[in-house]
């Protein structure tokens, strides 16, 4: 499979691929922030996937797939570096806002920083069409969390600090969408980088969310804990695995964007499953940031 993967870069074929895949991640990640935010504490829900993903990725890495070029250790460390950050921020920002409200904010600030950084690391230029549904993206994003802010009335005090924690997550996406398709290009093999990835990367939140779990005096059940992880981990290797193969296959930027879409599945999911309403004025904007990418793939 990583043959066939690696011929289609670059081709009108890996296009269309790349297109699907993203799609693919939007559903699913806003599937996993909904998973992340359910009744149990996000640390505990990170921790279980991540300790679950870490756990079934290891003989995949040291026993399936080719041994990563001595530079790639590089680009792993720096990798779970940015990536702990990341879970760190999110899950300081669902612990203080609804899932509906700190999504999209979170989702919708790190593609005009991916766009950016894409274009210092793989000198990829937007058309003024595509800058444009850049524009009509952040335009429903900002404007989201504008109607939040003024008119959200569930945990009221905690909203700024939540929508600013957004905001601070949303950057960390686009620091490690842009670096982690800088590594899944630096080695031979795109599957060396994802097993070792999800290795390396279930190693830190775990013990952070053991010792939370440990000092809670009403401590939930490990037993549905840890199946929530086990179905977080397929639901994490089937997102970020299709986002970092899009990335491969073509434009990161373009991949990025398209990715956002998830807002739209994330509220249909908080309303369906977490039981968050929504309305017709959160609708239209969510609907805006689609609109949004979609120009972004049609400018292209």
């Amino acid at each position: 499979m990583s043959d066939w993967i690696t011929s289609l870069e670059g081709t009108p074929a890996g296009h269309d691929l790349a297109l699907g895949l993203a799609l693919m991640a939007a559903f699913l990640h806003a599937l996993f922030g909904a998973l992340q935010k359910g009744r149990h504490d996000p640390w505990l829900t990170r921790g279980a996937i991540d300790a679950s993903y870490g756990i079934i990725a290891a003989p995949f890495a040291f026993f399936v797939v080719p041994w990563p070029e001595p530079h790639m250790w590089v680009i792993f460390a720096l990798a779970w570096v940015i990536h702990t950050a990341y879970k760190i921020a999110q899950a300081y920002t669902y612990t203080l806002g609804s899932y509906t409200v700190v999504y999209p904010v979170v989702r919708g600030t790190g593609p005009l920083f991916t766009v950016i950084g894409a274009w210092f690391l793989f000198g990829e230029v937007f058309t003024w069409v595509q800058w444009a549904g850049v524009a009509v993206l952040l335009a429903g994003i900002y404007g989201l969390a504008a109607y939040n802010l003024k008119h959200w009335q569930i945990g009221r005090d905690k909203l700024r600090p939540a929508l600013a924690m957004a905001v601070l997550t949303g950057g960390f996406v686009a620091a490690y969408t842009t670096w982690d398709a800088y590594g899944i290009r630096a080695t031979a093999d795109p599957f060396t980088f994802l097993a070792w990835f999800f290795f390396i990367d279930g190693l830190a939140i775990p013990p952070i969310a053991y010792l939370r779990w440990r000092n809670m005096q009403n401590r939930p059940a490990v037993g549905p804990l840890m199946a929530k992880g086990v179905s977080g981990a397929f639901i994490a290797y089937m997102s970020f695995g299709s986002i970092m193969l899009a990335t491969r296959l073509d434009s990161v930027g373009e991949a990025a964007v398209l990715r956002e879409t998830s807002t739209v599945f994330a509220a249909l999911i908080g309303w369906l499953m977490l039981g968050e309403s929504t309305g017709p004025r959160r609708v239209a904007l969510m609907a805006l940031i689609a609109a949004g990418a979609v120009i972004v793939e049609m400018g292209g």
